[in-house]
């Protein structure tokens, strides 16, 4: 039988994974790069706001109304661990900073918010 109070233990004590991620629509289209402290749930509102032509950034929200979905691809491009001593637990400016890297290195891509 299972245990479903050391299930939802178990899951509140995960962490979602964190980091960059791109969106894209093909040769010639912009690239757009994207930080997350939970990717996989970012990812899904992303794809849910841009089918609903409900996205705050009104170039990627044309990009994809152009494109369409299947053009669109999204790709975790880089990761970010959890500090050791798990005190911390803001990393919005980590990620941001990982993110104007990208952007710095990258000068074609543009920011998904």
């Amino acid at each position: 039988m299972v245990d479903k109070k050391a299930l939802k233990e178990l899951y509140k004590q995960s962490k979602p994974d964190m980091g960059l991620f791109t969106i894209s629509f093909g040769p010639g289209a912009p690239v757009y790069v994207g930080f997350a402290a939970d990717l996989r749930g970012v990812i899904n509102g992303t794809r849910a706001r841009l089918a609903g032509g409900m996205h705050v950034n009104a170039r990627l929200q044309a990009d994809f109304d152009q494109y369409g979905l299947d053009a669109m691809s999204i790709e975790v491009v880089e990761g970010l661990d959890y500090d050791k001593d798990e005190s911390k637990t803001d990393y919005k400016e980590d990620l941001e900073v990982l993110q104007e890297m990208w952007l710095a290195n990258y000068p074609d891509m543009l920011k998904v918010r």
